[in-house]
């Protein structure tokens, strides 16, 4: 080969590498998988996967706006750069309301917002009635210990990243590990309560 076939090869294979490297930027591409280290879901193992219109009871995965991280990783809750796994519980045109301690859905009562956390720091609190917005989630879950909208209201939904599916979870840090499988699937306890094997 030429000098100016070496040349031109090097050329072509930068270009292409380029042009990989370009294709997926702008892809964007999302996490496969999740760990979620948070009590306030299921901790273990999800698949995430693409979701364009959440549903309300959807478990999904957000990247929380900059100003929300950053209280979240001063107080220790999330650090930065990790998601949240939090459910659905509003949509856009839902009326939220915030009376006291109570936090309501249409009308019904939907979670207990606490003063104070377990270090004994005032929480962040909303107050009054509001429609959720275009583009906008009421995430809550369950537990009473979650850090979510009871304490910060409905939130921007673009970072949506997608919807957490559990593969290996287990509901509480004593609780045997479930596996729900690739898809989903019904959920099978892998140990028992004993914390021996389940064949």
């Amino acid at each position: 080969m030429t000098r100016f076939g070496y040349v031109a090869a090097t050329v072509l294979v930068v270009d292409l590498f380029a042009a990989l490297f370009l294709a997926q930027h702008w892809r964007q591409p999302r996490p496969r998988l999740l760990w979620n280290a948070s009590a306030s879901a299921p901790i273990g193992l999800y698949r995430v996967a693409a979701i364009d219109h959440p549903r309300v009871g959807d478990l999904v995965v957000l990247t929380p706006p900059a100003l929300l991280a950053g209280l979240m990783a001063r107080r220790g809750y999330l650090p930065r750069g990790v998601p949240l796994v939090k459910r659905v519980a509003g949509l856009p045109g839902a009326r939220i309301c915030r009376d006291g301690s109570v936090v309501t859905i249409a009308g019904h009562a939907a979670a207990i917002a606490r003063p104070r956390d377990a270090g004994g720091r005032a929480l962040p609190s909303w107050r009054g009635c509001r429609v959720v917005g275009g583009g906008e989630l009421l995430l809550l879950n369950p537990g009473l210990d979650s850090f979510d909208g009871r304490y910060f209201g409905a939130i921007e939904a673009t970072g949506l990243v997608g919807r957490a599916i559990p593969i290996l979870t287990r509901e509480a840090a004593h609780s045997p590990l479930r596996w729900h499988g690739w898809r989903g699937a019904a959920a099978t306890p892998l140990l028992s309560k004993g914390g021996k094997s389940c064949h």
